[in-house]
């Protein structure tokens, strides 16, 4: 039982690495990842051995985020992607981890952005006019920031600390 519920705990950061690169090649995070990240989390929760005020404590705050995720969405700060992934990010770590990912994922977005605002200041032209399409995209003057990188860095170095990664080493 161990080992499956390794493995199943090895679906979160395999998406969220999948999620991150999808979002910095095409700017999208398509719906599936947060789908079966969605659906993944019952069976990881169970195997986990997490009691049920654990798993219903998860679901609080992926709740919570979900709702805090479409405000940003509404207030144009965020892609729709990125409010679903991180909600079902939030879900995955649970208390009190969710505070630290927040905070991993904000000092990640700002290094982030402050790295494709410099792509962006002519410096690296030749590098970018050179790159793949994906690099001339996020190169182009006014692009939007792939912030589901951020959130995905927030998951993954927050992970560890999960309700589900601490229930299974219980």
């Amino acid at each position: 039982m161990h080992a499956i519920s390794f493995i199943l705990l090895l679906v979160f950061p395999a998406l969220a690495i999948l999620a991150a690169l999808k979002d910095v090649t095409s700017y999208t995070i398509p719906n599936w990842i947060s789908l079966a990240l969605l659906a993944a989390f019952a069976p990881a929760a169970l195997a986990s051995g997490a009691g049920w005020a654990v798993i219903g404590l998860c679901l609080a705050i992926g709740a919570g985020m979900l709702l805090a995720g479409m405000g940003m969405f509404a207030a144009g700060w965020v892609g729709g992607g990125d409010a679903k992934l991180l909600a079902v990010c939030a879900l995955w770590l649970g208390w009190p981890a969710v505070l630290p990912f927040l905070l991993v994922t904000g000092l990640a977005g700002g290094v982030l952005t402050m790295a494709i605002l410099s792509l962006r200041s002519g410096w690296f032209a030749p590098v970018v006019a050179g790159g793949p399409a994906w690099v001339r995209k996020l190169g182009a003057e006014g692009g939007d920031i792939p912030y589901g990188v951020a959130i995905a860095i927030g998951a993954l170095a927050t992970f560890p600390q999960g309700a589900l990664a601490l229930a299974i080493g219980a």
